[in-house]
């Protein structure tokens, strides 16, 4: 078969560790994130931001938002290659695109990050220098099909969040967490994947007996993969900060369901950030997606809340 040739910039390459898989027996989303967020700094070096992600950095590239479609599982021992490309810039900010690829050339996992040239003070956005500019010139790109959105909506504006908005909502508190200096990069604020790894460890807590009663119904041995997402960033904690994570089931599909998480602040009672995932189970021996009973996705909708990134 063949595929889109690589993007301009070469970034990550490296292979999956079995550590790095869940009970699906594949990557994990929080895995796929920590190789987007190398590949950021590899980009970094590519647009001519030589040391952007050290503690002496006078500026770094800040993730704003992440859209990432799951396209191919990554299985452990599985070689792993990122390509990246620019795919537009304008004053301060920039969209890139970060297309991680298997040994074969088929697209594993692909992240369209919208991303700012700040200070590593205040993380304020400045505009780009004229040798970053030209850099994003010569690394230019198009969006790759398999990066399009697909059931996702980027053009919906980011929700106000607040931790009391999740409690009115009836938002389910899954998760409770405590951020440790080991999550955190050179500028003490936590990696970008440590988001996604907080939500991925808590969403049992809200779809574990879901997805057991699939399994049961279909004679399979269950698990949950998410299939396409969207990453709203708002604030980094430091070490030594809490995190709770609020989340609720906005739609059920004949085969997906789509879920919102709130990770915010208790004590403050602001957001850190916010999630839109859409998910399917899946039978961790043929592989195959599990399709619920009608019964069982009516119990589900009976679940919903109103949610949004």
């Amino acid at each position: 078969m063949n595929h889109p040739a690589p993007l301009p910039a070469p970034l990550y390459q490296g292979s999956v560790n079995t550590w790095e898989c869940d009970e699906g027996g594949h990557l994990n989303v929080r895995f796929h994130l920590e190789r987007a967020m190398i590949g950021l700094a590899h980009m970094a070096r590519a647009l001519e931001m030589p040391r952007a992600f050290i503690a002496a950095a006078g500026a770094t590239l800040v993730p704003r938002e992440a859209h990432v479609r799951f396209l191919r599982e990554a299985l452990p021992g599985a070689p792993l290659t990122m390509h990246g490309g620019v795919v537009q810039m304008d004053e301060s900010e920039a969209t890139l695109c970060l297309d991680m690829r298997h040994g074969d050339g088929a697209p594993a996992s692909c992240f369209t990050f919208r991303v700012a040239h700040a200070e590593t003070r205040q993380f304020r956005a400045f505009p780009w220098s004229e040798r970053t500019r030209e850099a994003g010139k010569r690394l230019a790109c198009e969006l790759p099909a398999h990066a399009v959105p697909r059931s996702i909506d980027l053009s919906k504006a980011p929700s106000a969040i607040t931790r009391q908005a999740a409690i009115d909502a009836a938002a389910a508190r899954i998760g409770g967490a405590l951020v440790s200096p080991d999550q955190c990069d050179a500028f003490g604020r936590l990696r970008g994947e440590h988001f996604v790894g907080r939500i991925s460890d808590s969403v049992p807590n809200l779809l574990a007996q879901w997805r057991r009663e699939a399994g049961e119904a279909n004679g399979a041995t269950p698990a949950g993969a998410v299939v396409e997402a969207r990453m709203v960033f708002r604030r980094f904690p430091r070490a030594g900060q809490l995190i709770e994570v609020h989340s609720g089931l906005v739609e059920v599909g004949e085969k997906t369901i789509r879920l919102v998480h709130w990770i915010v602040d208790p004590e403050r009672g602001n957001a850190w950030a916010s999630m839109e995932a859409l998910a399917l189970t899946f039978d961790t021996t043929t592989r195959k997606t599990i399709t619920p009973s009608a019964e069982a996705r009516a119990r589900m909708e009976g679940r919903l809340v109103r949610l949004a990134v």
